[in-house]
């Protein structure tokens, strides 16, 4: 055996040991409720045990001001669940990566960006509504809202 053999070996050893203790992990700035988040995160580790997700969740306007903060110093791997306004936004300062999945062809043109490749995608619609209280408003006198009208 040589002098450069346990040194040829301890290299070896310490790569393997580095390659083992390697792990990827992804930041993910997401707007989306907590309980949700487990469950995606074990959905996405059936098919990717080697990836942790590192989730940074909080209201859509403190994300989307945490990534204009951090757009000459990006923390984030991936945004997820931030409405299409503040996407919109990010966009517009040209801090979105182009990506077309898989599929994207089969979305209706509304929930998602309309460049090739898309700058985002939807995953949800939310619809909102105004609600009106008929018998208070009688009672108030006032004039129901009608479709329509602004």
């Amino acid at each position: 055996m040589t002098t450069k053999t346990p040194l040829l070996v301890f290299a070896l050893l310490a790569l393997a040991a580095g390659t083992a203790e390697a792990q990827t992990e992804l930041t993910v700035y997401t707007g989306l409720e907590a309980d949700l988040l487990d469950r995606y995160a074990q959905a996405f580790n059936k098919d990717h045990p080697d990836i942790t997700i590192n989730w940074v969740r909080d209201s859509f306007g403190v994300i989307t001001a945490k990534l204009l903060a951090e757009k000459n110093n990006p923390q984030a791997d991936v945004i997820w669940g931030i409405p299409a306004s503040s996407l919109l936004l990010l966009k517009a300062e040209d801090m979105l990566e182009p990506y077309a999945p898989a599929g994207v062809e089969t979305l209706d043109a509304r929930f998602r960006d309309s460049a090739e490749p898309p700058s985002w995608v939807g995953m949800d619609v939310w619809e909102s509504a105004i609600c009106y209280n008929t018998v208070e408003g009688e009672k108030l006198g006032l004039t129901p809202p009608q479709a329509g009208r602004t």
